[in-house]
């Protein structure tokens, strides 16, 4: 009777640890992409604000900044979604007996 209760408190430990990842996933997507869109603001509005000799080149520089940074936010996401779908196959395998316990 120990065994049966410990074993769906282990599940039920990776299956909260799995969602935390998850949710740590999607957090580190949006601070790339708040961090890009503050890059990208930054690259619109310098002209407006600053009357600087070589505008045109930061403000290049921020909207290829902003973008690198989308997309490495892109990437990573994915990438790490994968792992963690991966992961949680080795889960799976005591669904069935949580379920029939």
């Amino acid at each position: 009777m120990i065994e049966k209760s410990i074993n769906k408190d282990l599940i039920l430990r990776e299956k909260l640890a799995l969602q935390r990842t998850i949710l740590a996933n999607q957090t580190a997507f949006l601070a790339f992409l708040r961090t890009s869109m503050y890059f990208f603001i930054a690259g619109l509005s310098l002209e407006s604000l600053l009357q600087v000799e070589y505008s045109l080149g930061i403000e290049i520089f921020f909207f290829t900044s902003s973008l690198i940074l989308f997309l490495i936010g892109v990437f990573n996401y994915f990438k790490h979604k994968k792992m963690i779908h991966d992961n949680e196959k080795q889960i799976g395998d005591y669904k069935m007996e949580y379920y029939e316990n």
